[in-house]
């Protein structure tokens, strides 16, 4: 899909003034050093200044305090921040890509009693079971599977291959990526006498809330008992290949990396950042604010809102490097 702009309608988008000939149309966003004739590109860095003066593109956003030391062939748009508002023209860029399209492609299935809203997309191959409720402008790409009873809020994406089980919930304004499972069963397995292990069924939901964006092939396990929820909080941000075990609350606006794997009923407060490769174990409570150094292992509770840890047992960051000090100088 080629999206056109008059420069002047894209300088409106992030108000910004134009210098030059606003009537010129752009299709398409690109790097400064690398923009053609057609495309629009940013400066925010002093130290791509030299392209400014050379560039292709028929478009540059730069900031309204930056001055010119040579004339410019590009029509430019002032701005207060430059990498902001490039920032925010990806956003609405990526925005209209995400939602063009509309309508029912075939084959696709959809179960007894499941309502959807105005504007939605279902891909080939798609399968909604029975009494699903889906909102206004869901886009639901091929091959996704939703459960019977689930429900999703407007303007959410389902990227291709995705599998979201019975009975639960996703918010409005999410994105979730392709391969992504939700609401697989927790690991429960309770030892026997005889050395084998018996499944604890798991028979409990997830609960996504709005503006949650989960990576590609992340699986969130439901709860183990009926009437719970593995829970993750407004505002979440998951990366790929991540495992949120059963009963576990994610706070909102927590970020984590990928390749991370949370332990069963474990609390992760707000605004929590946790790095790649981290292990965090199971009946934990993580305080607001907790920063978590990537490959750390995180085995106790966090108790102080801010704190920052690291380590393979993990504890306070300036703790740790103050004894990894100590090993290194050993040679140990």
């Amino acid at each position: 899909m080629i999206m056109e702009f008059t420069i002047q309608q894209v300088a409106g988008m992030i108000g910004g003034t134009v210098e030059g000939d606003g009537s010129l149309r752009v299709t398409m966003l690109a790097k400064i050093q690398d923009a053609k004739a057609g495309q629009i590109a940013f400066l925010a860095n002093p130290k791509y200044e030299q392209f400014l003066y050379t560039t292709k593109a028929s478009a540059v956003i730069i900031n309204r305090t930056l001055e010119l030391k040579k004339p410019v062939d590009a029509t430019l748009i002032r701005v207060d921040d430059a990498y902001s508002s490039f920032t925010g023209l990806l956003e609405a860029y990526d925005r209209i890509l995400s939602f063009s399209k509309t309508g029912v492609e075939e084959p696709s299935y959809i179960g007894k009693d499941s309502v959807t809203g105005s504007g939605i997309y279902r891909g080939a191959f798609s399968y909604i079971g029975q009494n699903v409720k889906i909102g206004d402008n869901v886009k639901i790409h091929p091959h996704a599977f939703i459960g019977d009873g689930c429900e999703i809020g407007d303007h959410t994406i389902i990227h291709a291959g995705v599998k979201i089980y019975p009975g639960n919930l996703i918010g409005s304004r999410c994105e979730i990526h392709a391969g992504t499972v939700i609401g697989s069963d927790g690991f429960g397995f309770a030892p026997q006498k005889d050395g084998s292990y018996k499944k604890i069924p798991q028979l409990g939901k997830v609960k996504i809330e709005d503006d949650v964006t989960i990576g590609a092939n992340t699986v969130i396990d439901c709860a183990t008992m009926a009437g719970d929820f593995t829970i993750v909080r407004k505002g979440v941000k998951l990366d790929n290949l991540i495992q949120i075990a059963h009963n576990v609350e994610v706070g909102s606006h927590t970020v984590i990396a990928a390749q991370t794997g949370i332990s069963g009923s474990t609390t992760i407060g707000e605004q929590c950042m946790i790095g790649g490769q981290v292990g965090i174990a199971g009946h934990l409570n993580v305080a607001a604010r907790t920063g978590v150094a990537g490959q750390s292992g995180v085995t106790k509770s966090i108790k102080e809102p801010g704190t920052k840890v690291m380590g393979p047992i993990a504890f306070e960051i300036g703790e740790f490097l103050k004894a990894y000090a100590v090993f290194k100088n050993r040679g140990l």
